[in-house]
């Protein structure tokens, strides 16, 4: 094992080992970390609400099922990581048009949970296409986006745009509001990247404005979503306000430092706990020092894979890698903003941290791909001539 880690192997392993990014390996790692240990802190609580006379959940039963999925899940990150970027470029293009069929079939025939269609099975193997999308088609627009360096000509601009309508399209009608933020946030971030022009940016700022507002007109989840949140009505408030008031509650109850693990005694009304709402049981029982944190962390992340960045030269890589570290700032983002109150309800997990089988191995793809584009060839810049002791 020691030749194979060494500088001066040959072998597929130790490459990988050495032009991997162990930094951001290792922040990735620190996420997964906290989040079982998040999980363990919330399941308690999840397990009570979701008990039943027909069915009773033990006090750690989602730490152990998230604890399944992570060992689902780190294989599966490693893997991806090792993958050469036209192997990986290849895949992602593939899954993209995989995970398109399987986000309609979910729209339209899934299984309904609280009132949204965008499950695929029943019961233990059930699973969210909408997740495993994400990376898959931030590494195909990148693709497309590249394209335009070679030759201006070719309207890969508009083919991004058509692609990423026929996403929000069918994210709508699941409905997942959410989501659909995510994918268009990133597709401005990744044209922006490309270097579109300054009439572009607002021609697509002002197509962004006249997109919210037809949604607010015509779209009743974001509608309702958007009224409940800026102009409540006094009547409905306690109710409509309530998982935003309680995750508010929820996280500062335990003050700065926390109640201790397994303290919390709020996070006991708090609907998905384990999942949408887990910041805020951090903060409880952790406190708020825990949660920024989390917030350094993933911004350690961002700021980590844009320095890796500075010197790329290959636009390819570095547009599915940035869009690929975008998608999860602003995931996380989202997440942090709703438990905060800063923003309405979306149903967003918090990368890494939450409870949930389809989130965690579609974020590991997602970070094995952001670790297999940001690789770097130790041997690459050095002389062919290069005589190496034995």
């Amino acid at each position: 094992m020691e030749d194979k880690l060494s500088r001066g192997s040959n072998s597929s392993f130790g490459l990988w080992f050495w032009e991997i990014d162990r930094v951001l390996l290792l922040l990735a790692m620190l996420l997964i970390g906290i989040g079982l240990i998040a999980v363990a802190a919330a399941s308690p609580a999840s397990a009570v609400r979701y008990s039943d006379e027909g069915k009773t959940f033990a006090a750690m039963h989602y730490f152990w099922r998230q604890a399944l999925w992570v060992g689902v899940s780190l294989p599966v990150l490693f893997i991806v990581s090792m993958l050469p970027v036209s192997l990986a470029r290849r895949m992602a293009i593939l899954g993209t048009a995989v995970c398109l069929v399987l986000v309609a079939v979910a729209g339209f025939f899934g299984a309904e949970v609280n009132g949204a269609r965008r499950w695929i099975g029943i019961g233990f193997a059930s699973f969210q296409p909408s997740e495993f999308l994400k990376p898959f088609f931030i590494v195909t627009t990148a693709w497309f986006l590249s394209l335009r360096a070679k030759d201006e000509t070719l309207p890969v601009i508009p083919l991004t745009g058509v692609l990423t309508a026929l996403v929000a399209a069918l994210l709508m009608k699941q409905p997942d509001f959410g989501q659909t933020m995510v994918f268009g946030l990133v597709w401005i971030v990744l044209l922006m990247l490309a270097g579109i022009s300054t009439r572009a940016m607002g021609v697509l700022g002002g197509g962004a404005v006249v997109g919210v507002i037809s949604a607010y007109i015509f779209y009743d989840t974001a509608r309702t979503r958007i009224d409940s949140f800026l102009f409540p009505d006094p009547e409905k408030a306690a109710a409509e306000h309530y998982q935003t008031d309680m995750s508010h509650a929820v996280l500062t109850a335990g003050g700065a430092t926390g109640t201790g693990p397994g303290g919390g005694t709020v996070k006991f009304k708090l609907p998905e706990a384990h999942t949408d709402y887990i910041f805020s049981v951090v903060g409880e029982e952790f406190g708020l020092i825990a949660c920024i944190g989390i917030a350094i962390l993933y911004l350690a992340i961002i700021i980590r894979v844009l320095v890796k960045l500075l010197d790329e030269e290959d636009n390819f890589r570095l547009l599915a890698a940035a869009g690929l570290a975008a998608q999860f700032g602003i995931q996380a983002l989202i997440n942090m903003a709703v438990n905060t109150g800063l923003a309405p309800s979306k149903g967003m997990t918090l990368p890494f941290i939450s409870y949930g089988g389809s989130s965690m191995v579609a974020l590991s793809i997602g970070m094995g791909l952001l670790l297999a584009f940001t690789r770097r060839n130790p041997y690459l810049k050095r002389s062919p001539y290069t005589v190496r002791g034995s």
